[in-house]
């Protein structure tokens, strides 16, 4: 059991309080926020209330800290965790540029601490699936990859909220939604060579759009799409096409959410198999990998490569939005 502090007590950082409620591997503790109206939500919880980041980092109390701040803030936040080697989970993105996701990489590889990250979509039963069928061979040869990630969660963030800046927000919902597909894609396909993306503003925030679209080529050769859009109805979907055989996943709800996700497996002599899967909680298993890996009892399920690589795809698909060219990595 390790002891946490969590940073921010916006939307997601209240999510992780409740989720993490009553785990055997990670107990929260601290709740550090700037804004003093929220040490109600921290008193409900048995939480003490810090207002900065460094009371937490003196604490000897403290094993690790839970980033759940601005997008624009984790580099120098990650830095400051590592230094007071304190083991560091950062909400997605980890970074807004592959130079300082690489500098938060190296900071917590020198300090000997583990640095985990907010991408629990891996962690679905359906996904895992989906990577069994992909290292097996089932698919055949991997061809190409589409998936949507769409809702209306955040479509009335209000005027100002650093959700709605380009600063901390580029590319329209690719830092809230788009960043998790980029992620299964490098864990499922390796690295991305090439990205060219496309940003527009249909209904809402007119400063980094509302809906993001981005082709990719994989150093394999695979290509891949993925879509998110900040202002309709709930879609969540991911298809891989396969030489042998695609498989398609679509999710019922949001992952913060209770609700099944159903897997269609199709293969060329016509066979289809049809599974649904149960909600797991994937933002608990994915911190309590994070606290597992933290206390030295396993390893964490994602590479140093991985969570730069992914931050690469992230800058390259808001340089290519911003430029309207093809950007290669």
């Amino acid at each position: 059991m390790i002891n946490a502090a969590v940073v921010g007590l916006g939307w997601w950082g209240q999510h992780m309080v409740r989720r993490n409620a009553g785990s055997e591997h990670v107990r929260i503790v601290t709740a550090v926020e700037t804004n003093p109206e929220r040490a109600a939500f921290a008193a409900e919880h048995g939480l003490k209330f810090a207002g900065d980041l460094k009371e937490v980092l003196a604490d000897p109390g403290i094993d690790a800290v839970i980033l759940c701040t601005p997008h624009s803030l984790h580099t120098a936040q990650v830095a400051a965790c590592a230094a007071a080697k304190k083991h560091v989970f950062c909400e997605k993105p980890l970074a807004l540029t592959k130079a300082e996701a690489e500098k938060s990489v190296a900071a917590c590889r020198a300090a000997g601490v583990q640095l985990g990250i907010g991408h629990e979509r891996r962690y679905e039963p359906a996904i895992v699936e989906v990577r069994r069928l992909i290292r097996d061979g089932v698919l055949g040869t991997v061809m190409h990859a589409e998936a949507n990630f769409s809702h209306d969660k955040l479509a009335d963030m209000p005027k100002g909220d650093w959700r709605t800046s380009s600063k901390d927000a580029p590319a329209a919902g690719m830092t809230a939604m788009g960043i998790h597909l980029s992620d299964l894609y490098v864990s499922l396909f390796g690295p991305v060579s090439e990205v060219f993306a496309g940003t527009t503003s249909r209904v809402a925030y007119p400063e980094n759009g509302d809906v993001i679209s981005a082709l990719l080529r994989f150093e394999s050769g695979a290509t891949g799409y993925f879509n998110a859009i900040l202002v309709t109805p709930h879609y969540l979907c991911l298809t891989v096409f396969g030489s042998d055989a695609w498989v398609e996943v679509r999710n019922e709800t949001h992952p913060d959410t209770p609700g099944p996700s159903t897997l269609t497996l199709q293969h060329k002599d016509g066979r289809r198999e049809v599974q649904q899967y149960d909600w797991l909680d994937t933002v608990r298993a994915n911190v309590e990998a994070f606290a597992r890996a933290a206390a030295g009892k396993a390893p964490y399920p994602f590479t140093d490569a991985e969570k730069v690589g992914n931050i690469a795809v992230l800058e390259a698909v808001a340089r290519s939005a911003a430029t309207r060219q093809p950007v290669k990595i």
